[in-house]
């Protein structure tokens, strides 16, 4: 199995980023261009991922990584789903619809798609959310596939470490998108991510990979300087041309001045960063009434999928980190070259 830091020629990770943004198209460029594409695969069902990843290997013949989220089924009770709903409702009227509808399952079985990654066989696999079993590791292992965990703090990336991860991606608060934390609570894990490099730097002995924050070469030269392996950046992508997210979603990333940018688990249930909208405000009113991940996600879906459709991004899910204001409209290719070859 190869060494994860000569898989690809540049120390650059493009994060895998849920819900569409990370098209094939992506993956493949980024990897093209010499950097290491990731495919966002939570939200897919197990044919899905093993199609996309055929579609990127058509695209190129470099390495890329598919990632999961670690996820058991929930039973939630009847009355907090129903609590759930009713905080809803009011979104449901201004859509037109009668009720929140209740989704089929809450998530996807974690242990199909982990099978369908393992079919795959991308170079690497990542997971957040949680840590996977020593079997799990294992079996990716002799599959080829390298294993990279996400971490928030030192002990979870000590974790990760003694649960024989290949890498662990360091996530500093400034990162977009939903937190990795699975150790305490999700308020608690506060570091920035230089802090938390500094913190991790000394107790590891595989890679670190920082994300968080980081959208120019200048910021990736630092965190390298700072000890990081590699950088892994998401915010800076979302605005390339073969990003999959909605051309409204593009538009207030490009038009943000500055940080516009705020955590909250109204949402989807779980701590995530993303720009102020009013689905963000209405929700965070209702905060004590709201699911834990996946079910709150499951619950606000249809309402976010309907303002994608009707171009309505006050009602849509605005994940972004707090680089949004360096957004970009150009090509992965360009943006590679960009944060890499900055002088060329």
């Amino acid at each position: 199995m190869q060494d994860f830091l000569s898989l690809c020629p540049l120390p650059l990770i493009q994060a895998p980023m849920a819900g569409g943004a990370t098209t094939p198209e992506l993956v493949a460029a980024v990897s093209a261009a010499g950097g290491l594409g990731s495919l966002a695969a939570a939200l897919l069902p197990p044919l899905a991922i093993i199609e996309q990843a055929e579609l990127i290997r058509r695209l190129t013949d470099k390495p890329f990584a598919i990632n999961l989220f670690v996820l058991s089924r929930p039973r939630p009770a009847e009355e907090e789903v129903e609590a759930a709903r009713a905080v809803l409702r009011p979104f449901c009227h201004e859509l037109g619809w009668d009720s929140v509808p209740v989704p089929a399952r809450w998530c996807l079985d974690f242990e199909e798609q982990l099978e369908a990654v393992i079919t795959a066989r991308p170079a690497v696999a990542s997971f957040t959310f949680d840590v996977l079993h020593g079997s799990q590791i294992q079996r990716l292992h002799d599959a080829g596939i390298l294993v990279v965990g996400t971490a928030t703090t030192l002990a979870e990336a000590q974790v990760w470490q003694t649960m024989g991860a290949d890498a662990v991606c360091l996530q500093g608060t400034e990162a977009g998108g939903h937190r990795g934390t699975f150790i305490g609570q999700q308020e608690a894990a506060t570091l920035g991510l230089h802090e938390l490099l500094a913190q991790c730097l000394p107790h590891m002995h595989i890679p670190l990979i920082a994300a968080g924050g980081l959208m120019s070469a200048q910021d990736i030269a630092r965190i390298r300087a700072e000890g990081a392996a590699l950088a892994q950046l998401g915010t800076a992508f979302l605005c390339c041309h073969e990003s999959g997210i909605p051309e409204v979603y593009k538009e207030r990333l490009l038009a943000a001045s500055s940080d516009t940018t705020r955590q909250t688990r109204a949402i989807s249930g779980r701590l995530a960063r993303g720009l102020d909208n009013r689905l963000m405000r209405l929700l965070d009113k209702h905060a004590d009434r709201v699911p834990a991940y996946p079910v709150q996600n499951a619950l606000t879906t249809a309402i976010r999928a309907e303002a994608a459709r009707h171009d309505n991004p006050e009602l849509m899910s605005l994940w972004a980190g707090q680089g949004v204001a360096r957004c970009q409209r150009l090509s992965a290719a360009e943006l590679v070259q960009q944060l890499m070859h900055p002088s060329s």
